[in-house]
């Protein structure tokens, strides 16, 4: 029944303001008016990665529960994990609305949020009220205005070490200014040496070893690709997650494109795939890659892993194709299991690695 009247719901809500909308999704994830998956789990499709067990590699990117609202919600539809954020120390509003535009002749969103959260002490409020019954990782970010970025990012490892399954450090936001400085040679290595520090210094004091991801842009040029892959690898991070949204226009057909903001759904698909397997080449498959941007279907999805992800996450896919498609992509992975006669769908990441890292973008 609520799946019914969640397919009749989501032409009623691309009829409002995007960030009405959201909103109202929301407040329907809090009051649990949204279908819920089946309890079987097939093993094919379950990943265990840095110690932590993934019902399905299918999760929620950030930018969805900026303020850890509804995160188990998201679990109960099917994901194998979510991830909460972007989150800044200081609450913030964000820039300046309207600053969401949906091109629904490209199936693709161009937003310019700017950060807008609670902050730390907010999300970190509702994590901690939480009975952990899967993986909730934790995106973190810097204030806009504040005087000392890294030292937000340091401050969000603090924060969130016992509550959060793994962190994401989200330095590749076109909306924030200056915030993808934070990709050149010389800051990322003062950026991961604080970050990674810090974590070490939460271990030492009995804390959890949480695993450290970082999010990249899509529109970097392969010799930058090349040095900032070189640094990851260097401070041993434990995952890189392809990709935030892009700043490119190409080949878009709606009336809105020229739009300021970050791009992200379907015309970002190309882009982000072509990038996520040169990481994988970079990396020589040994650094895991979390395959984000124009998943909108099983195919997408199945394509994202052959090149070189092992997880994935979707969002703008979800406000075109409704909650449905989180039941479509893991039948479909499930599948080609079985008729490729695989053990795990790990069998399947890179596969297709060297064919996708060819293209051009």
């Amino acid at each position: 029944m609520i799946s019914s009247l969640t397919g009749l719901a989501r032409p009623f809500l691309l009829a409002l303001d995007p960030e009405a909308a959201h909103e109202l999704t929301l407040r329907a994830l809090e009051l649990g008016l949204h279908p819920r998956a089946a309890e079987a789990r097939d093993q094919r499709i379950s990943v265990s990665l840095w110690g932590l067990d993934f019902p399905n590699p299918l999760g929620i990117a950030a930018g969805f529960d900026k303020d850890a609202r509804v995160a188990d919600a998201l679990l109960v539809l099917g994901l194998g994990f979510a991830e909460i954020g972007t989150t800044t120390p200081l609450p913030q509003s964000g820039n300046p609305q309207p600053r969401v535009v949906r091109l629904v002749r490209d199936r693709g969103v161009i937003n310019r949020l700017g950060f807008n959260n609670e902050g730390h002490a907010a999300a970190r409020a509702r994590l901690a009220r939480r009975v952990p019954r899967g993986i909730v990782g934790v995106n973190i970010g810097a204030n806009k205005a504040s005087a000392d970025r890294i030292g937000d990012y340091v401050a969000g490892i603090a924060a969130f070490n016992d509550v959060a399954s793994y962190f994401t450090v989200n330095i590749s936001s076109p909306n924030t200014p200056g915030l993808r400085d934070l990709q050149a040679p010389e800051a990322l290595d003062a950026l991961l040496a604080r970050v990674m520090a810090a974590r070490a210094e939460t271990v030492a004091a009995g804390g959890t070893r949480r695993p450290v991801v970082v999010k990249l842009a899509p529109d970097l040029g392969q010799e930058a690709l090349q040095e900032i892959v070189a640094a990851l690898v260097r401070h041993g991070v434990d995952g890189i997650a392809m990709s935030n949204t892009t700043l490119d226009r190409a080949g878009l057909s709606d009336a809105a494109a020229r739009e300021d903001g970050g791009l992200s759904g379907r015309p970002l698909f190309h882009r982000s795939t072509v990038m996520l397997a040169r990481v994988h080449q970079a990396t020589q498959g040994r650094v895991p890659l979390i395959g984000i941007g124009g998943i909108d279907s099983a195919e997408t999805a199945l394509a994202k892993i052959e090149a070189g992800a092992s997880l994935l996450q979707l969002y703008t896919g979800l406000i075109y194709e409704g909650p449905g498609l989180i039941a479509r992509i893991n039948a479909h992975l499930a599948q080609v299991c079985r008729e490729r006669g695989l053990q795990s769908i790990a069998e399947l990441t890179g596969t297709r690695a060297a064919e996708w890292a060819a293209k051009s973008v």
